[in-house]
């Protein structure tokens, strides 16, 4: 008899589409099926977007994102779930129910949630009302929070403008939460890059150099992927952080150098002969 394969852990990514490939749903599925998982969907929206911008939005009404998200988990369960562009009050309360409703069969579910609110060009994703939901009903179930600093002073109503205000903002985000939180420092405007890690144990920051270049669209989901990729593998949280940071980086590094605008990164380099 042959031996069973080796199952990949199972990553739920809910999140909006991006038809140009660079970010949301496609940039979760690059990002998982590269690091060994299996990427599984449920599309919050469609977007008609491109490296310049956001040209339209279509959103999915919230009973359908439910049977999307009850077909996955019903059949195919998760190890992970990570969420992104959600949209208004009602897809969050849905989303907010149905990872309640799974965790009672896995409790120690990890939840990365994304809270994704401005696209790189400026489009608003995430409706003004709801983000009392989302701070009240959502971050409540996350393991991990991964604001860049827009998110995190529109969350927190705070200027950020050095590593110390990420200190200050990721306490915030900690106390409304109960989750560990991961600032993305990608918009200080200095040459080094400092991410700050929050968590039971304390403060954590990852440094690295800046990267000078216009082809960064989509680097936020495809971190959080990459954060639920390795939480959903055992890996130790800041192990999952170096992992993830390291991927995101040679995605960089190795982007195609597509479109007029903020361009895509490359999902598909070899990144573990570096890890």
């Amino acid at each position: 008899m042959e031996p069973e394969p080796k199952k990949p852990a199972r990553i739920l990514a809910i999140a909006g589409s991006d038809s140009g490939g660079g970010a949301g749903i496609q940039a979760d599925i690059k990002t998982i099926t590269t690091l060994g998982g299996y990427a599984m969907t449920a599309l919050t929206a469609l977007t008609a977007q491109n490296t310049q911008g956001v040209q339209a939005i279509l959103p999915v009404p919230p009973e359908f994102l439910r049977a999307q998200i009850r077909s996955v988990l019903d059949d195919l369960g998760a190890d992970a779930i990570k969420t992104g562009m959600l949209g208004g009050a009602a897809e969050i309360q849905c989303v907010c129910e149905e990872i309640t409703r799974y965790r009672k069969l896995a409790p120690t579910l990890p939840v990365v949630i994304d809270p994704v609110m401005i696209a790189k060009g400026g489009a608003s994703l995430l409706a003004q009302e709801a983000l009392s939901c989302l701070k009240t009903q959502l971050f409540p179930l996350a393991t991990l929070l991964t604001p860049n600093l827009p998110e995190a002073e529109k969350l927190t109503g705070m200027t950020i403008s050095s590593v110390e205000d990420m200190r200050k903002a990721a306490s915030v985000l900690r106390q409304i939460s109960g989750a560990t939180v991961l600032v993305k420092g990608g918009h200080l405007t200095c040459d080094g890059l400092v991410d700050v890690l929050l968590d039971a144990d304390g403060f954590t920051e990852f440094s690295d150099t800046r990267i000078a270049t216009r082809h960064t669209h989509g680097t936020g989901c495809t971190l959080a992927s990459a954060l639920a990729v390795g939480l959903a593998q055992k890996l130790p949280l800041r192990r999952a952080v170096e992992m993830a940071r390291l991927y995101v980086r040679q995605a960089i590094l190795t982007a195609p150098g597509l479109g007029a605008g903020a361009g895509p990164l490359w999902h598909a380099h070899d990144w573990y002969e570096s890890f």
